[in-house]
């Protein structure tokens, strides 16, 4: 019976190193800054990253001015999930936003961008450009819009390699200055 209960104990010590190995390891660094001038109420700067285990929080939300955190709310945010007047991370939220899911109320930039005027892989924007563009004003691989261009577009002017709605000509060459910028080469095509 002595050698059932050691092969026991044995085998309950190779499980619970095993399970020591499966739980999370905290091998993120917890980062809490923060200035101590303000403006208006915020603090001017705040660093919060990484959990908090003694305030009960697993990621840390930096509130300031310029803020950086795997959650930032600030006038100039940067974070894995950022909001603000300008918004830089994975998911941005702002008055003008660059990220992967990107939603700004004037421009946003990302993978996924949709604002006044989106630029991304997938843009939707009063005006659009992007692989795929939906919008007032839709430039891309696919377009739609009022007026579109691209390899693929529909809309009510449409501007592609097989059809040239003279409307859709006519507006877009007043942009070709500004498209010039962001395809250089255009106006020789």
């Amino acid at each position: 019976m002595s050698g059932d209960r050691e092969s026991l104990r044995q085998r309950v010590e190779k499980v619970e190193k095993e399970l020591a190995a499966l739980r999370p390891v905290q091998c993120r660094r917890t980062v809490r800054r923060r200035s101590e001038a303000s403006f208006l109420g915020l603090p001017v700067w705040e660093i919060a990253v990484g959990p908090d285990l003694e305030r009960g929080e697993p990621r840390g939300h930096a509130r300031a001015i310029i803020a950086i955190g795997d959650i930032a709310t600030g006038w100039l945010a940067i974070g894995g999930f950022a909001r603000g007047i300008i918004a830089l991370g994975g998911c941005a939220v702002g008055g003008i936003s660059l990220g992967g899911v990107s939603l700004g109320l004037f421009g946003a930039l990302g993978g996924l961008a949709v604002g006044t005027i989106a630029l991304g892989g997938a843009a939707v924007g009063l005006v659009a450009l992007g692989g795929g563009a939906l919008g007032y004003v839709a430039m891309g691989g696919g377009a739609i819009g009022h007026y579109a261009a691209g390899g693929d577009a529909a809309g009510h002017f449409i501007l592609t390699a097989r059809r040239q709605d003279p409307e859709a000509v006519r507006f877009f060459q007043q942009w070709l200055p500004l498209l010039e910028l962001w395809l250089p080469g255009l106006a020789g095509r």
